[in-house]
């Protein structure tokens, strides 16, 4: 499976069920360009047992606020629309992977 882009109105749908890795960017932030591969290899690698989502905070200021997404990336762990992990910045993909194992 591909990452999934989010919008305001189908966020809530997307990190309903199961677990949902959630990457908070903008397009203009260098950070966020270093990272969109690693989550893209990503999204391929745990297919069946998390998926990839991505949330512009430019375009969906409404669910970056209510997450308190005040830096970028911010990559939200969720479990069947609940939030239990956050990480800010660049992630190499080895600590995502560990991350979504250990939640699973």
């Amino acid at each position: 499976m591909s990452v999934i882009h989010a919008t305001e109105e189908s966020f809530a749908n997307e990190i309903a069920d199961g677990l949902v890795l959630v990457d908070f960017y903008a397009d203009w932030c260098g950070p966020c360009k270093m990272i969109a591969p690693v989550l893209d290899e990503l999204a391929q690698e745990v297919e069946k047992t998390a998926k990839v989502v991505k949330v512009n905070v430019d375009h969906c200021k409404e669910v970056a606020a209510e997450y308190q997404v005040m830096s970028i990336p911010t990559l939200i762990l969720f479990k069947d629309g609940q939030a239990i992990q956050q990480t800010v910045g660049f992630q190499p993909k080895a600590s995502l992977l560990s991350l979504i194992e250990t939640n699973k």
